[in-house]
């Protein structure tokens, strides 16, 4: 396969000639990667990181997946203005039973081993954490740009924040690693890894940054902002959210996602049919493929509702109200369903619906549409 294969899309490879270094070690390579479970999904975001780490694993080398059950009590402070919000346990450990699954559609799991980082952050007495903490110092973390920002414009910055980087770091002391991968928003973080690895005797990591994958909005894809496709989202979602991307896009998300170099000449509607069977492919088969595509073509392109609709019972009253019957059926705010009603986003049975509140019988038994993909069918039940 070669280097070049393995750094494909790579944004840095730190320090240079470091990888190099490391493959002529003539053993499996540990190529560590984390993910906050701060969110259900694995996005395709995510997934550009581990095409990397499966180009490693099919040359023989083990994938080190840290679920960052611990960590993500705190939050990485990445990219962010304001530190953020604490997560329940009980949804960390949801999200992160879902993780391994999500991943393995790209990597391999027989070569993977699966670690939750709480493993060894929740041993560390208070004398380890001072030990760890002089493994750097207030000028290095400030030299971080979010950071720096941050304390220049008098913003608070917790402790906690401030000492992420080093649990990070402190992961690749744990599992030995030998490459970290991670976006470009994780070099302070991966390059903290080195730092701290070296401090505890340990022959630092190579820095592998991939570039971000962006999303129709064109931001970085998140899970965070709600602008991504997760890779085991149902098949119908993942087909209709990969035909809204721009065509202005088709050349990055061929590269990053498909790992093909350029769009095929011609349609660009075909180019991006293509992409979309391909995620759908490789999280659910051929089959899911083709059916997510009938379903795109009907439900999108046709105007029609789709051949199965799920049933959703009325509410009890003479007169209901919509947003309330949008946000129970489809899981939207209320805001959000007055504002999709306002644009004139619900239909019933095919036809705008403009009012608020709707009598009931003109509710029974019709096909209530949120959208251009979501749809149920009102029913009589209690």
């Amino acid at each position: 396969m070669g280097i070049a294969e393995l750094t494909r899309n790579a944004a840095s490879v730190l320090p240079e000639g470091g990888l190099e270094a490391k493959l002529k070690l003539g053993r499996p390579l540990r190529v560590k990667m984390g993910i906050d479970v701060t969110a259900p999904d694995v996005t395709l975001g995510n997934g550009v990181g581990l095409a990397r780490m499966r180009a490693f694993q099919d040359e023989g080398h083990i994938g080190v997946l840290i679920v960052g059950d611990y960590t993500t009590r705190i939050g990485d402070p990445s990219g962010r203005k304001t530190e953020r919000p604490i997560i329940p346990p009980d949804v960390i450990d949801a999200n992160a039973q879902r993780y391994f699954e999500h991943a393995s559609t790209i990597i391999d799991p027989e070569r993977t081993e699966v670690r939750f980082n709480g493993e060894w952050l929740s041993k560390l007495d208070f004398a380890e954490v001072l030990r760890l903490t002089r493994t750097t110092t207030v000028a290095r973390i400030l030299e971080r740009d979010d950071f720096a920002k941050r304390f220049a414009a008098n913003e608070p910055i917790s402790v906690s924040e401030l000492l992420y980087p080093m649990m990070q770091a402190y992961d690749s002391v744990a599992v030995e690693a030998d490459v970290e991968l991670g976006g470009t928003d994780q070099t302070y973080n991966l390059l903290m890894g080195r730092e701290v690895m070296q401090a505890y005797g340990l022959e630092p990591q190579v820095a592998l940054t991939v570039q971000y994958l962006d999303s129709w909005d064109g931001t970085g894809m998140s899970a965070s902002r709600g602008n991504y496709i997760g890779l085991k989202e149902a098949p119908e979602e993942q087909f209709g959210k990969a035909m809204r991307i721009p065509d202005s896009l088709l050349d990055q998300w061929y590269r990053l996602v498909m790992q093909q170099d350029g769009v095929p000449q011609g349609d660009p509607l075909e180019a991006k049919l293509e992409l979309a069977r391909f995620i759908v492919r490789r999280a659910w088969g051929d089959d899911a493929a083709r059916a997510a595509e009938e379903h795109f073509t009907r439900v999108v392109r046709q105007g029609e509702a789709p051949e199965e609709v799920p049933e959703h019972p009325l509410p009890a009253g003479t007169s209901v109200h919509l947003p309330a019957l949008l946000a129970e059926a489809f899981g939207l705010s209320t805001s959000e369903a007055r504002r999709l009603i306002g644009q004139g986003g619900v239909k019933l049975d095919g036809e705008s619906v403009s009012e608020l509140d709707v009598p009931r019988e003109r509710l029974a038994g019709a096909i209530l549409q949120a959208g251009k993909r979501r749809f149920v069918r009102l029913n009589e039940a209690a």
